[in-house]
């Protein structure tokens, strides 16, 4: 099973049971009373849980990159435009499942009566749908969960890895391109990079400049090596598009990357404008290891903190650097060079 089914599925067992749950509520308050049999409800709890996964395909087609040219529109065509394709997509799906599930041609009656009424909560539902998938795309579904439950509210203490990745030979990148396509490439950059981020457990935290902050909570995955594996993932992501890279901008992007692990104090900060922060000395060394990278040439370093937390694979090598003094830190840190093995 792949990475990107494994992420869904918990998703779809969720919304499944939430839309059989919805469609025997309906058939119970708003059907015929006469109707009602044990049948008709399975058969109305199937037919909400399709019309749901069907509203849902949609929703995530246009987060695809099948649809990335619907994203250079104007906001208010590619909302109406997803607008529509949702409409069309639930009103045929709820009626051709009208004749899959119930085994009855369309008649007039149920048309002008029922249809109405299903697809305009159909409709409903899957706008709200939307809005929590695009809630949790903005800020990501454990935080979205935390911040609902209030758990950042006040500043907590949490145990993290965390990745500082940044863009190498930006400066020179800039002055090459010119600013809207040096722009350009960071937007294309950070996109291509988020589904291996996301594939091995990543929290994309925040992109500043061109650089991305990358979390992971510690965990049995993050433990076995999901952070190290997760550099090498993106890698080979953007070795796969070199050529549309060097075809579009004249050069592939090289990157590098400090982690570390250790506690992090995470708080939800500001008044009109609210975002989740991170502070804490961890969140200095992994910026600062990230900076070390350039003076030892090396496109990824990590700490004796990290390797204390994180068991490397087979697949990478670690070699010891010895102590570092990083930038604004008095105390040296011990700092490892990581690299993929030859096949």
């Amino acid at each position: 099973m792949g990475n990107s089914v494994r992420r869904l599925l918990p998703q779809f067992i969720v919304m499944a049971a939430v839309f059989v749950v919805f469609g025997v509520l309906y058939r119970y308050f708003l059907d015929d009373p006469g109707e009602a049999s044990l049948a008709n409800y399975l058969r109305s709890g199937v037919h909400a849980m399709l019309v749901a996964f069907a509203a849902w395909g949609a929703i995530v087609y246009f987060n695809l990159r099948a649809s990335r040219w619907l994203r250079t529109w104007p906001l208010a065509a590619e909302i109406a435009l997803r607008a529509f394709a949702m409409a069309v997509t639930i009103a045929a799906v709820i009626a051709v499942l009208q004749v899959v599930i119930y085994g009855r041609p369309l008649a007039a009656v149920w048309l002008v009566g029922d249809f109405p009424r299903i697809f305009a909560v159909a409709f409903v539902l899957s706008v709200v749908i939307g809005a929590i998938y695009e809630l949790v795309r903005l800020i990501g579904g454990r935080v979205l969960i935390n911040v609902v439950l209030g758990r950042y509210r006040h500043p907590i203490r949490e145990e993290r890895v965390m990745m500082f990745l940044d863009l190498a030979g930006s400066t020179s990148l800039a002055e090459a391109l010119g600013e809207v396509r040096m722009q350009e490439l960071l937007t294309r950059f950070f996109f291509d990079i988020d589904e291996p981020i996301v594939a091995h457990g990543g929290e994309v935290h925040a992109y500043v400049g061109d650089e991305v902050i990358v979390s992971w909570p510690l965990s049995a995955r993050v433990s076995g090596g999901a952070c190290l594996d997760c550099f090498f993932a993106v890698s080979d992501r953007i070795d796969e598009r070199a050529e549309s890279y060097r075809g579009r901008f004249g050069s592939v992007p090289r990157f590098r990357a400090g982690l570390h692990a250790g506690p992090v104090v995470i708080s939800e900060c500001g008044d009109s404008r609210r975002q989740i922060a991170f502070f804490g000395d961890t969140m200095n060394v992994a910026a600062r290891l990230q900076e070390h990278c350039k003076a030892v040439g090396r496109p990824l370093l990590v700490s004796a903190d990290l390797l204390k937390q994180v068991r490397p694979g087979p697949k990478v090598r670690v070699e010891p650097l010895g102590q570092a003094a990083l930038r604004g830190r008095a105390a040296t840190v011990e700092v490892f060079a990581v690299e993929r093995r030859a096949a």
